[in-house]
């Protein structure tokens, strides 16, 4: 009896979770002043919306910029200045299943790597000669699936990753379990597992392919991770690992940042640095 009732509070428990991981509340952007409102149709069909802005000299170099989850364009537009005084284009898309783009699931990478590769073939398609990334959190995590599956950007700016899908849920889970931390990692391992069960067998997505960590292994795209030390949402272990799997990439942990607080709390130095990391690449 007791096993019984413990395996329907797991698939309850597993059922409500990824009803709320591949699902989000839309929240509609604000369009940015003097942008352009442009559309694509992804590989499965799904129009996908952005905000397309150019600086007054055109030079061809353009930055794809994603937000996170439960996010919108909007949530980009704040570095849309810094990089359009440095004459590059900007391109805001909203994610799907986000803003005013189309589709039902966010699958954490699994097709939005390809949408982020549709994108940087539009703005080839612009005249954009050079193209680079610029992602916060679930879009941090994106550009690197997406620069493991292409060579398709100059250099990418990634804040705020996680290392492993898996990893992440099962850090923000354990606390809810409300147990002592030398146990509670076995229910939220449990719960991640199931969910993902759930997701393949209900909805067709498999989570457990979400592994940025083995991308950026095998990536040869520069990238720059940034990731504040004070983020209790994606430890800075992630990005650490991150930096570990390739030589080539390069770290700056964030004093006093919260989860993608980079900008705020070090606004200079962000704007230094990642401009720096376009230019030198």
């Amino acid at each position: 009896m007791c096993a019984a009732a413990g395996l329907a509070i797991l698939v309850a428990a597993s059922a409500l979770l990824c009803r709320n991981t591949l699902r989000v509340a839309r929240v509609h952007p604000v369009m940015p002043p003097n942008s352009r409102s442009v559309t694509l149709e992804a590989r499965d069909h799904v129009t996908l919306s952005a905000s397309f802005l150019e600086p007054p000299e055109k030079t061809g170099r353009c930055v794809l910029a994603l937000h996170g989850i439960a996010s919108n364009r909007s949530g980009m537009v704040p570095f849309a200045p810094m990089l359009l005084a440095e004459h590059y284009a900007v391109l805001l898309p909203d994610s799907r299943a986000h803003g005013e783009s189309g589709g039902d699931l966010i699958t954490y990478g699994v097709l939005e790597k390809f949408d982020a590769l549709d994108w940087m073939h539009w703005l080839r398609q612009q005249g954009c000669e050079q193209v680079y990334g610029l992602g916060e959190s679930l879009g941090a995590a994106v550009l690197i699936q997406a620069a493991a599956q292409e060579p398709a950007f100059r250099a990418i700016v990634a804040e705020g990753s996680f290392a492993s899908l898996e990893g992440v849920a099962e850090y923000r889970i354990a606390p809810m379990t409300h147990l002592p931390a030398w146990i509670a990692g076995v229910p939220s391992w449990l719960i991640v597992r199931s969910t993902e069960v759930y997701a393949r067998h209900v909805y067709g997505v498999d989570l457990s392919r979400i592994l940025p960590l083995e991308d950026i292994a095998r990536t040869s795209t520069p990238v720059l991770l940034i990731h504040g030390l004070a983020d209790d949402r994606t430890p800075p272990s992630h990005s650490e690992q991150l930096a570990r799997a390739n030589p080539r990439a390069e770290l700056w942990l964030v004093p006093r940042a919260g989860h993608i607080g980079a900008f705020s709390a070090e606004p200079q130095e962000f704007r230094r640095r990642v401009l720096e990391w376009f230019n030198e690449n």
